[in-house]
């Protein structure tokens, strides 16, 4: 497991603290923070961003900050605290605009939260920084990830298309790797953003 730099630190340490904070008010963070669709009357822009720090248990929340360090703390170190940053909240907004869309095609009324989409973001950037490195799936079965990440992508869209009301934004999770993928193809001047 890789060392924890300050960046992937402090996200850790915002995410468990808000959490804690938010189970004692009663969840009234998340009543404010959790990204909410356009049409409900709930919806507020500052949720673009807050949602991605609201966890709705805590299972939730140690799985999106255990995949926070084993992930970001090796993007951090190669690519420094600024473009990590920039990095995961390219992939945060990305998540959440992809939902708010989704919530408008299928009409649903119900909030999203969780780091969720930011690390799908990351996963991506692993996988394509680190090809072949071997992670352990469900920390037994070995696996480069290249295939681990093409698995779970796969398993999300699978499961947005034809899972539905599980609870779970599987668009706003392809959404954060979109928003990954496009940032890593802006920082290289590739298309769509043209040569820089």
């Amino acid at each position: 497991m890789p060392p924890l730099p300050p960046a992937t630190q402090a996200l850790l340490l915002a995410n468990v603290a808000i959490y804690f904070l938010d189970q004692l008010l009663g969840r009234s963070l998340t009543v404010w923070g959790a990204l909410w669709p356009i049409g409900s009357g709930e919806f507020w822009p500052w949720q673009i961003g807050t949602y991605a720090f609201l966890h709705g248990s805590f299972e939730h929340l140690f799985f999106n900050m255990l995949g926070l360090w084993m992930f970001g703390s090796e993007l951090e170190q190669v690519w420094g605290r600024k473009r990590y940053l920039q990095f995961y909240a390219a992939s945060v907004v990305a998540a959440a605009l992809t939902q708010l869309l989704v919530n408008v095609l299928l009409g649903s009324g119900a909030p999203t939260i969780g780091a969720s989409g930011g690390l799908f973001g990351l996963l991506l950037a692993f996988a394509m920084i680190f090809p072949n490195r071997i992670i352990l799936l469900f920390f037994v079965l070995p696996m480069k990830a290249k295939y681990l990440v093409a698995l779970y992508g796969l398993i999300e869209l699978y499961q947005g298309v034809y899972v539905m009301n599980t609870g779970v934004a599987h668009f706003a999770h392809l959404g954060g790797m979109l928003g990954g993928l496009l940032m890593l193809r802006y920082w290289r001047g590739q298309a769509p953003f043209g040569r820089r």
